[in-house]
């Protein structure tokens, strides 16, 4: 049996390589997913990598996960400072949650500070660029074998 880990991505991480390279990075979404596909393949880890604008669809994704995948990798974007629905989500299916943020979220504007994402997680990754989703895929094989 495959170990399947979901990664979710919020909303505007599409633009990513467009939007703000000076903070984000010049990588594409596309890239990161490639990246994180390869790096799962070498753990031996199915990546189910998936990106939403809309709150809905990422709490709906999440709810799908309960017993289907091992660990969620999730990088909410701006939802991560105000969405209590998704932090509900997430503590509802009861899976290991790896929250991951491309720049420091502390050394940012005073409302990136909190995290209502936290409250669920397992672990936080935030300031690595794109590498923190390998370590957080690292850390999810890590806990699932």
């Amino acid at each position: 049996m495959t170990t399947t880990i979901l990664v979710l991505n919020g909303p505007n991480l599409n633009m990513l390589g467009i939007r703000e390279p000076e903070i984000y990075g010049g990588q594409t979404l596309a890239d990161i997913e490639a990246m994180v596909t390869a790096h799962g393949n070498k753990l031996a880890l199915e990546v189910d990598f998936r990106q939403s604008n809309h709150e809905g669809e990422l709490v709906d994704w999440i709810h799908e996960a309960s017993g289907k995948v091992a660990a969620i990798v999730i990088n909410a974007g701006a939802y991560t400072h105000t969405s209590i629905a998704i932090l509900d989500a997430l503590k509802a299916v009861g899976l290991p949650v790896y929250e991951v943020h491309l720049s420091n979220i502390y050394q940012r504007e005073e409302f990136r500070h909190y995290s209502y994402i936290s409250a669920a997680a397992t672990g936080v990754l935030c300031g690595f660029g794109a590498k923190g989703y390998l370590f957080a895929l690292e850390a999810a094989a890590a806990k699932t074998k």
